[in-house]
């Protein structure tokens, strides 16, 4: 496989943020770029200057929350899918599937489940089982396969600063975690995790009380590789400056880089 960087990067306001995801693109030139939180309808969507820095994309928008989006750079994603089977009748824009520099890419916004219990957890957890079922169909496709975004879990304790501020909350409940924990069972590698097993890394620092300047950070974006995929991964960060920027998102950019296929020893 030729060499090729993958991101995620939850926006949170794609209008708003543009100048700092335009400065993150031309810093960081990512070939795939996977975009959650885009807050804003189709026709609001920065197509025009995303495309002037070189990037095609594909995007389903929905005013004020939600919407997701791929780009490729030099390139145009090619759409597969757009909303995650199972939940047809679901009004929300959270998935989104396109081929993209010969890798299909899943760029999803797993719904926040707060405040739990109640209908939205409830709601989180039919939405977790849909991609199960999708997530074993693509992991057994043949061909090699990302899913990238922000899945609203943080998957251990050694993903959060501090579990016990954070026990009462969707993202840390342990139906949540052992959602993603079927997902490790399908065979799916989180590629940060792999990378650095030992290591606290960080993707989310909330707004309030200070999180970023103390570090108080959660890990809920993740890009898991598929067994056709996983054996070209070479190495992987978390993006942290763009979190430092004036209006930064509250994520930060996570991106992988893919090379070529690693030896059996």
């Amino acid at each position: 496989m030729k060499a090729l960087k993958i991101a995620t990067f939850n926006i949170n306001g794609i209008r708003s943020r543009l100048p700092a995801l335009l400065a993150w693109l031309e810093r960081e030139r990512p070939d795939i770029a996977c975009l959650q939180e885009l807050k804003a309808a189709d026709r609001q969507f920065p197509r025009q200057d995303i495309e002037a820095v070189g990037y095609g994309c594909l995007y389903q928008g929905q005013p004020a929350w939600n919407g997701v989006a791929i780009l490729a750079r030099d390139s145009e994603p090619l759409e597969v899918r757009r909303g995650l089977p199972g939940m047809q009748d679901d009004d929300q824009s959270r998935y989104l599937e396109a081929a993209a520099h010969g890798v299909l890419v899943a760029c999803l916004y797993l719904p926040n489940g707060n405040p739990q219990p109640g209908p939205k957890f409830d709601y989180k957890l039919r939405w977790f089982e849909c991609l199960l079922k999708h997530a074993q169909v693509l992991y057994g496709s043949g061909h090699p396969t990302v899913l990238a975004g922000d899945f609203n879990v943080v998957p251990t304790d050694m993903d959060i600063y501090n579990p016990r501020s954070w026990a009462k909350d969707a993202l840390l409940q342990p139906a949540s975690r052992a959602c993603f924990d079927q997902l490790l069972a399908q065979g799916w590698v989180d590629a940060i995790r792999h990378l650095y097993p030992d290591e606290r890394i960080y993707t989310f620092w909330d707004y309030f009380r200070n999180h970023w300047a103390r570090n108080a950070g959660l890990r809920i974006d993740h890009l898991m590789l598929n067994r056709d995929l996983a054996p070209y991964l070479k190495q992987g960060g978390v993006d942290a400056w763009v979190r430092n920027e004036a209006k930064a998102s509250d994520h930060a950019p996570v991106w992988i880089e893919l090379g070529e296929r690693r030896r059996r020893h």
